[in-house]
């Protein structure tokens, strides 16, 4: 049993089913990561840990406590299975976001690396992508640029990839999509940022092109080289160049890089992040600099509005998505079950100081600063980040004159989810970034 209380906290517990008592296998008072512990079939408990690392690795849970196994030193182990007999695990590295397999055996620790699968993400979401049949054969599902989401299995032996699947694209090739190529920058401080960046077809659409930034939330998220659905269509349809930057407090890149934003402190270096891939990206020679905007979803909604503010004068257009505009009201109106958690990684506006700070760098407090077109797109049943974060950042930008539009599913929580309210707000997303992005041209 896994009781997480943050990405960098939990402990796990054996529940003795003859007594109901939970018992502790790892130390409650350490402040390490742990996930996805499971039991092999000789009683042994696996899970992978960042305890004594800056990333998880996959190991032994014992009476020493946990003894690492896998033997890399960068980058975080993200899923894994064993083999039915022990003999073998198969497990995934997320390497800069992209998923290696690998499969060791147990008794040696020798590793070898699976070379036949696509550069692309083997998910870990609600579960692990990655299972062993009966008879050996390792299966998991895999998404990249050209591949939507399919089952592929792989001979523990041989190593020999096959693909089971291949799935529906509404009639669309997904062989002309576009394959991401990974930008690293130095942020202001020296930190090493980076992202994917996805540019459309030259021979189809020569010369400089638009770009729209695609900030993740979270925070701790991570943008990874999967399938992008409908935002294919900006890449194959318009030539709008897209950015998905892993700004500081990502997942994926270590326990001292995700813990680099928490608290309000720290928490506008990431949008500085933002300005060193602006500085970047307006030097590419593909890239057309006077038309970039920036989008993003949750707290990439809050990245959003935040570097609408600090950036306006570089950007065309912001599309900001179930959004946070103000940490301070946001804290005291999310649904309570959340608040605890949420005041670990952003502040407590309880204290003072903190809530002062979160005043200071919550968009809605510089809400004047933003000079270009928002799109505000909100559920009105959204326990996470309520409507309330959009109507008041609607109003003051209005208010001073400015270009909001506001997109209100009164049937939806966080995120849409119904058909016709994804269609619609896609069909409405780009006639925002037709009307402020690409211009006459493109309508």
């Amino acid at each position: 049993v896994l009781n997480r209380m943050s990405i960098n906290n939990a402990v796990v517990y054996e529940l003795d089913l003859a007594s109901s008592r939970m018992n502790p296998l790892t130390d409650p008072a350490a402040q390490v990561s742990y996930v996805d512990p499971k039991y092999a079939a000789d009683g042994t408990v696996w899970a992978t840990s960042n305890k004594d690392s800056d990333f998880l690795r996959l190991g032994r849970i014992g009476q020493g406590g946990f003894a690492p196994v896998s033997t890399e030193t960068r980058w975080d182990v993200s899923d894994y299975a064993l083999a039915p007999d022990d003999s073998f695990i198969a497990y995934a590295v997320n390497e800069a976001g992209v998923s290696r397999l690998k499969v060791m055996d147990v008794a040696t620790g020798a590793v070898r690396v699976v070379s036949g699968l696509p550069d692309g993400v083997i998910p870990y979401s609600i579960g692990p992508s990655i299972d062993i049949a009966p008879w050996g054969a390792i299966g998991l599902s895999l998404s990249s640029a050209r591949v939507s989401g399919d089952a592929f299995s792989i001979d523990p032996t041989t190593l020999a990839v096959t693909q089971w699947t291949h799935s529906e694209t509404g009639g669309l090739d997904p062989a002309i999509n576009i394959e991401p190529k990974l930008v690293e920058v130095k942020s202001f401080d020296g930190e090493t940022v980076s992202g994917f960046l996805y540019q459309p077809d030259p021979a189809k659409f020569p010369g400089k092109r638009p770009l729209i930034v695609d900030i993740h939330g979270g925070p701790e998220g991570q943008t990874r080289p999967d399938f992008l659905g409908s935002q294919n269509y900006l890449l194959n349809e318009l030539g709008v160049a897209i950015f998905f930057p892993n700004v500081r407090g990502s997942s994926g890149y270590g326990t001292r890089f995700v813990n680099l934003d928490n608290g309000p402190f720290q928490r506008e270096n990431s949008v500085k992040d933002i300005g060193a891939f602006l500085d970047a990206l307006e030097v590419d020679p593909n890239l057309d600099a006077s038309r970039f905007a920036v989008t993003g979803v949750s707290y990439g909604g809050y990245m959003c509005y935040a570097t609408a503010v600090h950036y306006s004068d570089r950007l065309k257009g912001a599309n900001c998505y179930v959004a946070i505009s103000n940490f301070v009201t946001f804290l005291e109106n999310t649904q309570s079950y959340r608040r605890d958690l949420r005041r670990v990684e952003y502040g407590d506006e309880r204290d003072p100081a903190q809530r002062a700070q979160l005043q200071a760098i919550s968009p809605l407090t510089s809400v004047d600063k933003i000079t270009i077109p928002l799109l505000v797109a909100t559920g009105g049943n959204d326990p996470r980040v309520p409507a309330s974060e959009a109507d008041q950042i609607v109003s003051a930008v209005r208010s001073n004159g400015g270009t909001a539009w506001h997109l209100l599913a009164q049937n939806e929580g966080h995120g849409f989810h119904k058909k016709e309210n994804e269609d619609y707000y896609f069909w409405t997303s780009l006639l925002f970034w037709k009307q402020t992005l690409l211009g006459d041209a493109a309508r």
